[in-house]
């Protein structure tokens, strides 16, 4: 097995990550199991670390998840019952007018796949404080 000795070092800076992101689109083409293919994984192996780092994003609020997975699904109000409630306690859910409870957000991270820590999110309901 022959190796290639690569230029790859952490990404300390903003110059050092637009370098980064730069290579990263020239690689991205690469052959499957080139040493091309094996630096774009370590290069982007890097980046998302700077990035998980210095650009972290919050998780979405839970009815944004909601109403996303929903649209990505094509699913309707309508079959969020079965995972909420009644079409009013859906409604209300989805105005953000009531909290999801503990038995709602079991069957919505089921039905729909969303992260539990996503659901429980913030505890903030539309005009109130918690």
């Amino acid at each position: 097995m022959t190796s290639t000795v690569i230029g790859i070092r952490p990404i300390k800076t903003e110059e050092d990550y637009d370098a980064a992101v730069k290579r990263i689109e020239t690689l991205m083409s690469a052959a499957p199991g080139s040493p091309e293919e094996d630096e774009l994984d370590m290069l982007a192996t890097l980046v998302c670390a700077y990035e998980e780092k210095h650009f972290p994003m919050d998780p979405p609020e839970p009815i944004a998840a909601i109403q996303f997975q929903m649209e990505q699904q094509g699913l309707t109000r309508k079959d969020l019952e079965p995972m909420i409630g009644s079409r009013a306690r859906v409604s209300e859910v989805l105005a953000g007018k009531r909290r999801l409870t503990l038995p709602m957000i079991r069957r919505v991270r089921d039905g729909l796949g969303i992260s539990a820590d996503v659901l429980v999110g913030t505890g903030k309901v539309a005009g109130r404080k918690r």
